[in-house]
């Protein structure tokens, strides 16, 4: 099978706080190294109950000095959020730091709701329908020969490699004209995932980064020893993205028996579009809805990630997907 990495949120669960989410997404990332994972990303969100990742370069700093050969990234900073000179000198301070193991995926969304978002903007006029000509900046900042009078120091000269994510066409296109790596937020938006992969593909242009076009894909991936058991963990994440798509962000729940029966058609129609990019199972049953996907997508790495409430479950989890790369 293609290669497999891991997309941390840092959830933070009903009964727990911040520091202990922070032991946990350190020991999955240890975890997912010694399981032979390619990379292990965190996302920027804020002003969310359930969601301990918002400081992400300052984590991934935690997460670096606790690993040794996984890469380690933001999946992703959310641009507009953030001046780029500052994105250039954190990511060259972790690249300083842990040198060829650092990513940088960039979103333009404020991974947060419209209130938050304005609390975080880093001046009135940040907008962000300005995120291609940021992408542009970041790069030269970080490229060695930078076109500006401004230095990133550390970041000048250490051109930390840059991905493009999204989940619309706009990221896309935007990722196929700067010739850079493309990540698409399947795992939770899947509605333009097919229009928006074809769009990148025929109209990538190589670049100093890429030579060809590389497609990274998230996938919610749930397996247990048992179909039962899969399921039943899986309803974590089902219960937190209702609340979310209902206005009602909160920490990850604990697990409920039968809860897509106690919810009602709108709540099941949500997830049946997001379970459109998901396996949820036993070994078997997963590693047959993984095979599909890939078939379908043409995909060239898949971004897992699983919300499991008990923290060795979700290890479990992960351990049992990583078992299936060599029957694939």
């Amino acid at each position: 099978m293609i290669p497999f990495s891991i997309l941390d949120l840092s959830p933070i669960t009903e009964g727990s706080d911040a520091a202990q989410s922070f032991r946990n997404s350190l020991s999955l990332a240890q975890h997912g190294e010694k399981l032979g994972y390619r990379r292990y990303w965190l996302a920027e969100h804020h002003g969310m109950p359930g969601i301990a990742s918002a400081a992400t370069a300052v984590l991934l700093a935690y997460v670096g000095a606790g690993t040794s050969t996984i890469r380690i990234g933001a999946g992703g900073v959310m641009l507009p959020n953030h001046s780029p000179l500052v994105i250039a000198e954190q990511f060259g301070t972790l690249e300083s730091l842990y040198p060829g193991r650092i990513d940088l995926g960039l979103g333009r969304a404020p991974g947060s709701d419209q209130r938050t978002a304005r609390a975080l903007r880093r001046n009135l006029e940040s907008d962000a329908d300005q995120f291609p000509q940021d992408v542009v900046e970041l790069m030269d900042f970080m490229s060695r020969t930078p076109q500006q009078p401004v230095r990133a120091v550390p970041g000048a000269g250490l051109e930390v490699p840059v991905w493009i994510l999204g989940s619309s066409t706009f990221g896309a296109q935007l990722a196929a004209h700067l010739g850079l790596p493309y990540a698409f937020a399947s795992h939770f938006a899947p509605q333009q995932l097919m229009q928006a992969i074809q769009i990148y593909r025929e109209t990538f242009k190589p670049s100093a980064q890429l030579q060809k076009p590389h497609v990274m894909l998230g996938f919610n991936v749930f397996v247990a020893d048992t179909d039962e058991e899969a399921e039943f963990r899986a309803t974590s994440w089902q219960q937190a993205f209702v609340n979310l798509r209902s206005g009602r962000p909160g920490r990850l729940p604990p697990p409920v028996e039968g809860y897509r029966q106690k919810v009602g058609p709108a709540e099941n129609a949500l997830l049946d579009s997001v379970l459109s990019c998901s396996a949820v199972g036993s070994p078997a049953r997963v590693r047959e809805g993984v095979q599909a996907f890939i078939e379908r997508t043409g995909a060239d790495e898949l971004m897992i990630t699983s919300q499991v409430f008990d923290h060795v479950a979700r290890l479990r989890s992960y351990e049992l997907l990583a078992g299936l790369r060599g029957q694939g």
